[in-house]
């Protein structure tokens, strides 16, 4: 737990607070505690910036979390934010050029825009925020400051200060229980996912990791248990064919958002054999990134890991693109099943040669 500053104080000169990418776990709090709390949101951003358009911050004594630059405007943001918090009053905030603030100035040359307004614990758009991360239902709150709204799907408000969009929360289900699982897990836990770690017939102590679920049902069973829906992704890293086999025959045909191999190019093609002859259907089977990760080079257990959080994390924000180049071997190709093997393999090298 950070050292949070209260009205008044100066920042910490670690700004750790700004690890939290989302500021729902601070407004939970807020609740719990029956506070109030000012919600800080980036509504415009011209030149660039390390943040983009809908980053947060939310400020309350005892809590902060979220950040909009290098460092260059959150201890300004704050003093606002106090204000704010004590006279109810919603306020807008330029810095930049046109910023009343010229001594403030940002080191990447962006020019950006920051909307402040006071929530109490008891705002109805707020409890219909958590309750739909509570439910994993994306929505969208509209706020002019005085007057908010939370729903699945609102008409556009004339005067909105503030639109953001929320999805649920990303989960991140690792299979498998050997040092490159666990660092995928680590690391998945340590990037905002929520994480569990299923290792079937596992030792009954969980792994000493922070942030992870822990399972030691069959893949089928932790994964029905979890819930697979199209913010959750799923890596598979045993070693252990008939394990992979049937975390692969629950995920590919479900609603995962990713469903990723680690192991051996060489195996792939009799592997994705063993999965049509179960009856996996063609939709599904496209869907498998193998082998898995971006293709780094690395082979050491944290290495894997951020190639496959890497292409995860890619996958999530390509999507709204349509971009390709994050998709499956076979869906990127367009290959049959057939043709399959040789997708499988011209498509990426292997991340192991283990497996």
């Amino acid at each position: 737990m950070i050292d949070v500053p209260g009205p008044g104080e100066p920042l910490p000169d670690w700004p750790m607070f700004g690890m939290d990418e989302d500021v729902r776990p601070a407004l939970r709090r807020i609740v719990a505690e029956k506070k109030s709390c000012v919600l800080a949101t980036l509504v415009a951003v011209e030149g660039g910036g390390p943040r983009p358009e809908g980053a947060q911050m939310v400020f309350a004594p005892g809590v902060l979390a979220g950040y909009f630059s290098g460092g260059c405007v959150e201890g300004d943001v704050a003093g606002h934010a106090w204000a704010c918090l004590n006279d109810g009053e919603s306020r807008r905030l330029v810095y930049g050029e046109g910023s009343p603030w010229p001594d403030i100035r940002l080191l990447c040359g962006a020019r950006i825009e920051i909307f402040l307004e006071r929530v109490g614990a008891d705002d109805a758009a707020l409890a219909e925020l958590l309750a739909a991360e509570a439910g994993r239902r994306p929505v969208t709150y509209v706020s002019d400051g005085k007057v908010r709204a939370c729903a699945p799907d609102l008409s556009p408000w004339p005067k909105a200060a503030v639109v953001k969009a929320y999805e649920p929360t990303p989960r991140l289900v690792v299979v498998g229980g050997d040092p490159t699982a666990l660092a995928i897990a680590e690391l998945g836990a340590k990037s905002g996912f929520e994480t569990t770690l299923v290792r079937p017939k596992g030792p009954a102590t969980p792994p000493p990791i922070a942030g992870v679920v822990y399972r030691r049902d069959e893949p089928a069973v932790a994964l029905a248990a979890v819930g697979l829906d199209p913010w959750t992704y799923v890596a598979v890293a045993t070693h252990d064919l008939e394990t992979d086999r049937e975390a692969l025959k629950a995920a590919l045909p479900s609603a995962a958002g990713y469903v990723g191999l680690l192991g051996a190019r060489r195996r792939l093609a009799g592997r994705v054999a063993e999965l049509e002859d179960f009856g996996l259907p063609e939709s599904a089977l496209a869907r498998l990134h193998a082998p898995i990760g971006l293709d780094l080079g690395g082979k050491a257990p944290f290495e894997v890991a951020v190639s496959v959080i890497g292409e995860i994390t890619a996958l999530r924000y390509a999507r709204a693109s349509g971009a390709t180049s994050t998709m499956s071997p076979v869906a990127a190709g367009g290959a049959s099943a057939g043709r399959r093997s040789r997708a499988f393999e011209a498509e990426k090298t292997p991340i192991s040669e283990e497996s």
